[in-house]
Formats: C-alpha cells, sequence, structure tokens
C-alpha cells in the first residue's frame, strides 16, 4: 500500500497561483501513475491531471490544460500540481491519487487516495 498526504491548498485571488504537494509514503513511490482529483460541493470528483510512473506522460482536462502543471519527484516520493491562473470554477477539495496501472482518468480506477487539500479561488 502507499500512503498519501496533500498540502499546499488556500485560499488565493483570481489570476493567482498555488502548487499542491502530494507525499507518499509505504510502497516504491514510482512504482505508481499518480492523478490529482477535485470536488466541489454537490458536483462529482473530476479528474484534473494525470502522471505515469516515469513521470514522461502526462494528461490534463481541457478545463485545465495550458493552466495546471503535474509533475513528481521519485527521489523525494512527492507528486506535484503546479496551479497558475486561478479562476473562482477552480474551487474546490483536491485530491491525490496513486495506482499501480498507467493513468487513468476515472476516480474508480484508483486504489489509493488522499485526505483532501481546499482551494478557493476568490473572484
Amino acid at each position: 500500500q502507499v500512503q498519501l498526504v496533500e498540502s499546499g491548498g488556500g485560499l488565493v485571488q483570481t489570476g493567482g497561483s498555488l502548487r499542491l504537494s502530494c507525499a507518499a509514503s509505504g510502497r516504491i513511490f514510482d512504482q505508481y501513475s499518480v492523478g490529482w482529483f477535485r470536488q466541489a460541493p454537490g458536483k462529482e470528483r473530476e479528474f484534473v491531471a494525470g502522471i505515469s510512473r516515469s513521470g514522461d506522460n502526462t494528461i490534463y482536462a481541457a478545463s485545465v490544460k495550458g493552466r495546471f502543471t503535474i509533475s513528481r519527484d521519485n527521489a523525494k516520493s512527492i507528486g506535484y500540481l503546479q496551479m497558475d491562473s486561478l479562476k473562482p470554477e477552480d474551487t474546490a477539495v483536491y485530491y491525490c491519487a496513486a495506482d499501480p496501472s498507467t493513468i487513468a482518468t476515472i476516480p474508480g480506477q484508483y486504489d489509493f487516495w488522499g485526505q483532501g487539500t481546499q482551494v478557493t479561488v476568490s473572484s
């Protein structure tokens, strides 16, 4: 198993930036692909970005492409989500997830989840 802890959330104004971190412990981090998801009140959890085990491949939701950047540091067992040009509609609880298979965009395909970190973008 792998344990995940997110950090870096907070309150930011429209157009601002935040960097979320996902610290992993337990099994070897580079054996897992990593996904970032978000869930706003009253809405379903949605895919934001994903990165392969090596970090060579990334995918993004259309709503964040060009504004968010996913990355990972396998030596430190940390995943990152750099969020720039934030908009009020980005407000949500952000979760990182890990799975030993390839990148997935569906929450049910991930076995391990963090507790989430709140991101609030004020207008």
